[in-house]
């Protein structure tokens, strides 16, 4: 049985033998045990926020564990609100109009736009599964079980909810979009910038280009690539898309990957998750599809598994969910479909 909770320092030695086998990209999974540690407690401070806190940009991760082996086997993360003290670079893809009378002649040229935002949205990120685990649907339920958090937490994320994709990147870690812009301000190559960006913005803003970019002038390769998610992102960019989320004309301002974003209310798994208590915990098997399932407690844990309505106001869960979830007849748990209908 696996399971997905909030990480705990405990986690620390485990998150980094996670972190030493992410490839380029990843830079909130830092391979670096101090800037780790300092992850998780900024987390658990976000887990141990009460009704009467104002949320306030904290970080939430969770892991995915082998409840059997004991053994951390993935990662994924909720920032509650991007900006603030810290601020949120992406450019905006716009088109500028030029028209001339005489000529008879206007064009719409696509532009990217510097954004750069100080009260963001919420944002999903730090995704990754180690992996000989990338099987039996746990990619897909360590990214939705964030979803039930959130449904079960509303108060504590903005109303709209955004996710950056990863962009092209080489077998190298080089990146089409870089050379052909961000290289020329930053005299940095890609990977160094974007490990440096995870640890100091400050940087970003000092060197960053502030005019608009005409797309057109740039590289065919660098073009070729706006937007565009490497092949081992495409996949989770899939499941969020499948909730809800759309790409929203924006792109990392380093290998300009594309932003998808939804609003908190019509994203799939908190919009069609349901809230019933436990009837009976049953010691055979249950015959349905396969759920994302939740305790509804502040001690937040899921697991995925079989479920059975029993009327319109409870449930019959297998005592390994009971067991995994710490659940008990009278308990309220929160469940939805692990894959969407149709």
């Amino acid at each position: 049985m696996n399971i997905v909770r909030p990480i705990t320092i405990e986690d620390l030695d485990q998150l980094y033998e996670l972190a030493l086998l992410r490839g380029v990209g990843l830079t909130s999974l830092p391979k670096d045990k101090k800037q780790l540690r300092k992850k998780i407690l900024s987390a658990q401070r976000g887990f141990n926020l009460t009704e009467e806190d104002d949320p306030a940009g904290e970080q939430y991760l969770f892991v995915l564990e082998d409840v059997e082996k004991q053994k951390l086997v993935g990662v994924s993360g909720i920032h509650s609100k991007v900006g603030g003290f810290e601020p949120f670079y992406t450019y905006q893809i716009e088109d500028s109009v030029h028209e001339s009378k005489s000529l008879k002649v206007s064009r719409k040229i696509p532009t990217l736009h510097l954004v750069v935002d100080h009260d963001g949205p919420s944002e999903v990120g730090t995704l990754f599964l180690h992996p000989d685990y990338r099987q039996g649907g746990n990619g897909r339920f360590l990214s939705l079980t964030r979803f039930l958090y959130m449904a079960q937490c509303p108060d504590y994320f903005d109303e709209l909810v955004i996710a950056e994709i990863r962009g092209v990147i080489d077998e190298n870690g080089g990146s089409p979009f870089w050379d052909a812009l961000g290289s020329h301000f930053f005299v940095l190559d890609f990977n160094t910038a974007d490990e440096l960006s995870a640890v100091d913005k400050k940087f970003i803003a000092d060197l960053m280009p502030k005019h608009p970019i005409y797309i057109p002038t740039l590289p065919q390769a660098a073009q070729d690539v706006i937007g565009e998610p490497n092949d081992k992102s495409r996949p989770a960019m899939k499941i969020l898309e499948k909730e809800g989320f759309e790409y929203c004309h924006s792109v990392d301002i380093f290998e300009a990957g594309p932003t998808v974003s939804c609003q908190l209310e019509n994203i799939r798994t908190i919009k069609e998750s349901k809230v019933m208590k436990i009837g009976e915990i049953s010691d055979t098997e249950i015959n349905s599809d396969i759920y994302m399932i939740s305790n509804n407690s502040k001690e937040f844990r899921a697991c995925m598994g079989n479920i059975e309505k029993l009327g319109s106001s409870k449930v019959r869960i297998t005592s390994q969910v009971a067991q995994a979830l710490k659940l008990n007849i009278g308990d309220e748990c929160r469940f939805v479909l692990l894959r969407p209908n149709g």
